[in-house]
């Protein structure tokens, strides 16, 4: 996803954060994690995406410091100082307020944030701890900590979207060499980074099931949903550069006849360019746990994606999401759409508007499709993001061990001792 400022971020923070199941906590060895920081471009109340869905999770075994982009205040009065959020889910998102003076020195700005960074760290006792990184320029204000293990979790080419830092692939490059593990959103983008990094694994976007199955059940409809003729064909996600506009406003002006349902805030791009026909309804940014009640009032939800360098090494998260829904999906050709969902004839996939129209014509009549909905529940029964958060774990977890066996040895053996007195994996002790 891009970036995005504090300013355009309404606050959405979800009260609904999954927890990793008692399944994948049988299946799987003791947390024997220490702190983990994360360094994000994404703020945690935008929209409810694969950082919550992973550090929720992480949340529930130890301590959690999602780190945001600084804050600049419009004049120099405030002094340089670290706001802490506490969300419900157990995360401290932590963000750095900055005097107006220091917006157009980058290099001030980062020493600046490293000093108060450093400070809380210190004030908090984070001394063993696992960098995460999701946006290669925050090395900028972390280059000189010391973390026991360092992450890059790469969710999307950044230097591919709208106004992205021109020294983001170099500090991308600088992060490859910092890293001990490369995690990638897709299979398309691990293809890319493999070739830069020896330690990289393809972590796709997953699904939680409960959550967006719910919309397969009885829910209210949403209020400002109810009044919008039938059949509504519904999209979700951030509204910018990645959202073929031509093809909505092809599709809107093609078929009257159905209604188009957009739900997302308008980020990087002006919204008087955006689609403006009768049947076409601009919702604005809904909270994750609304999104249920939206997705069962559509025949039919698409992933309207332009053709263009932002979208080349997108995994759609909204793909699996939209399926547990229950709703028939239809997607213009992106590559991780493509491979699998297009290939295992679970999504339609069509490049352009008349053929757009055709499959969303065919889509209109899949709920029906009593082997089409078994193929597809089939599937999302293979992902879950318990199971992609315990894969990144479990490789930590062995990186960290050989990087110190002997406190792996130590740690194995007070979890031995916990075991032994009845306790649970999740009160293991921290390394």
């Amino acid at each position: 996803m891009p970036p995005s400022s504090t300013a355009e971020a309404p606050l959405r923070a979800s009260s609904t954060a999954a927890r990793p199941s008692a399944s994948a906590a049988e299946n799987s060895t003791a947390y024997t994690l220490p702190d983990l920081v994360c360094f994000a471009h994404l703020h945690w109340d935008f929209v409810w995406q694969r950082p919550q869905h992973l550090f929720s999770r992480f949340a529930e075994h130890g301590r959690v410091f999602y780190v945001e982009d600084a804050f600049y205040h419009n004049d120099n009065l405030i002094e340089p100082h670290v706001e802490i959020k506490d969300r419900d889910n157990g995360v401290k998102v932590v963000v750095v307020h900055l005097p107006q003076r220091l917006r157009d020195d980058e290099t001030a700005s980062e020493q600046v944030q490293s000093e108060v960074l450093s400070e809380y760290f210190t004030e908090q006792h984070i001394t063993k701890y696992v960098s995460w990184y999701y946006t290669p320029m925050a090395i900028g204000k972390s280059r000189h900590f010391t973390p026991v293990l360092t992450v890059y979790d790469c969710m999307d080419e950044l230097a591919n979207f709208k106004f992205a830092h021109p020294e983001l692939k170099k500090r991308e490059q600088e992060l490859f060499q910092k890293a001990d593990l490369v995690f990638t959103g897709g299979q398309t983008l691990y293809e890319a980074k493999r070739e830069q990094h020896s330690d990289a694994h393809a972590f796709p976007s997953s699904i939680d099931k409960a959550h967006f199955g719910q919309a397969r059940g009885p829910l209210a409809e949403p209020a400002d949903q109810a009044a919008i003729a039938h059949p509504r064909v519904g999209f979700f996600g951030v509204v910018d550069e990645r959202l073929d506009i031509e093809l909505l406003r092809e599709l809107s002006q093609n078929h009257p006849e159905w209604q188009f349902v957009i739900i997302g805030p308008v980020v990087k791009i002006d919204p008087a360019i955006l689609p403006r026909t009768a049947n076409v309804h601009y919702l604005g940014g809904k909270d994750y746990k609304e999104l249920p009640a939206y997705l069962k009032g559509w025949e039919v939800a698409t992933l309207l994606f332009a053709d263009n360098e932002s979208t080349k090494f997108i995994s759609p998260t909204k793909t699996p999401e939209y399926l547990a829904a229950g709703n028939p999906v239809v997607s213009t050709p992106i590559r991780d759409v493509v491979r699998p969902y297009g290939d295992l004839n679970l999504v339609q996939i069509a490049d352009n508007a008349t053929d757009f129209g055709v499959a969303i014509e065919k889509a209109l009549t899949q709920r029906d499709d009593a082997d089409w909905r078994r193929r597809t529940d089939d599937y999302l029964a293979t992902i879950s993001w318990d199971q992609t958060w315990q894969g990144m774990v479990d490789l930590m977890q062995q990186r960290l061990a050989a990087k110190n066996p002997d406190a792996a040895t130590a740690a194995g053996n007070q979890l031995a001792d916990s075991a032994s007195d009845g306790n649970s994996a999740a009160s293991a002790p921290r390394i």
